[in-house]
């Protein structure tokens, strides 16, 4: 099963995305959730999948742009990427909003336990 030049674009354009997080996950020398090593991925594990996804999106990306008319200046296969890279921009800030999976959410003020001044 082929899938379409546009439909390679909006996943291209997923993977790309994830791999931003992961790259600077790996440069900042912090843990981030990979399904290589879960919850506590530590940097190295995160360069891998990063540079995985970002490998992954730029070859689906390329086949993409060689399919139909190569050589042919941006067509609706630009904006299914850009789709793709905003609907995982979405997703991400949603899910870690509602659904915190990377990051501590910051204390609950109404919960503290501290006397007032």
């Amino acid at each position: 099963m082929r899938f379409s030049p546009r439909a390679r674009s909006f996943v291209a354009g997923l993977l790309v995305s994830n791999s931003a997080p992961h790259l600077a996950t790996a440069v900042t020398g912090r843990r981030h959730l990979t399904p290589l090593a879960g919850r506590r991925s530590g940097p190295g594990v995160n360069l891998v999948w990063g540079l995985a996804n970002l490998a992954g999106g730029l070859a689906l990306l390329r086949s993409a742009a060689r399919a139909e008319r190569p050589g042919d200046a941006w067509d609706g296969r630009l904006v299914a990427f850009e789709t793709g890279c905003v609907a995982f921009a979405a997703w991400m800030a949603a899910t870690e909003r509602f659904f915190p999976m990377n990051h501590a959410r910051p204390p609950d003020p109404s919960n503290c336990s501290c006397a007032d001044p």
